[in-house]
């Protein structure tokens, strides 16, 4: 059996696991930017240790990460020379809405992209873009506590209105939320959850999954609105389950 000949062979990555410049060209704080390296990166990922800020204490890996923000021309180039055909990458939601609730885009962020994207149709590469790849502004939780507030997917409805039409020239493959059920396992990661003493956490996980899954079906909604030849899609984080019985 053989592959067809429009397969889509490349590669992915996360803006907040490769991008850095987190402070570059108007980019607010995110979730992903306080989650630090060590013995305190789970506790911080699960929601209990009421991080908000960076500190002198830790190190926090996505802040600079790859530096692919100032070194994307010749990541690309390389990514080219290997064959690759599609390139699989993620929006930094703060890097376009600081804050997450502002009624108008930060130009300097959608022209970033802008860029790359300009890059990668020179080397005639295909981007497949994640709208939202566990980045949620620090704005948003704290002020409405992530993902369990309804309030998020009209925030997000905008941000997908904004993705859509200024990057209708150069992107036609999306992804709503990568591994949206992330939210069951690290949810201040997944959704921006942190927990009170004495809440039901699983009914807050459950919210935030019931929003998430409505600001990804408003997405797909507007998307093909905007372009009716988009393609859109979510994902889920893989897992390996045994049967119980033959």
């Amino acid at each position: 059996m053989s592959l067809p000949k429009d397969f889509l062979w490349g590669g992915a990555t996360a803006a907040n696991q490769y991008e850095g410049g987190w402070n570059e060209c108007g980019r607010g704080l995110a979730n992903v930017d306080v989650t630090p390296w060590g013995p305190d990166r789970r506790k911080v990922m699960s929601g209990t240790a009421g991080v908000h800020s960076l500190d002198d204490s830790h190190f926090y890996p996505g802040l600079e990460a790859v530096d692919f923000y100032h070194h994307y021309k010749e990541d690309i180039a390389l990514f080219a020379e290997m064959g690759f055909k599609v390139f699989r990458m993620s929006i930094a939601w703060s890097r376009i809405f600081p804050k997450g609730d502002e009624e108008e885009p930060n130009e300097e962020g959608l022209r970033f992209y802008e860029d790359v994207f300009r890059e990668l149709k020179k080397h005639n590469i295909e981007p497949l873009v994640t709208i939202t790849h566990f980045d949620c502004p620090m704005h948003l939780i704290t002020e409405y506590g992530g993902w369990k507030n309804p309030k998020l997917i009209e925030f997000y409805k905008r941000l997908c209105q904004v993705l859509f039409t200024r990057f209708r020239p150069y992107v036609k493959w999306w992804l709503t939320f990568n591994e949206i059920n992330m939210i069951l396992h690290l949810p201040f990661m997944g959704a921006g959850l942190e927990f009170e003493e004495g809440e039901d956490r699983e009914k807050a996980k459950y919210l935030a999954a019931h929003n998430e899954l409505l600001a990804s079906a408003w997405a797909v909604k507007i998307g093909h609105e905007v372009n009716p030849e988009n393609m859109i899609g979510c994902m889920v984080a893989a897992g390996e389950f045994y049967p119980y019985s033959p």
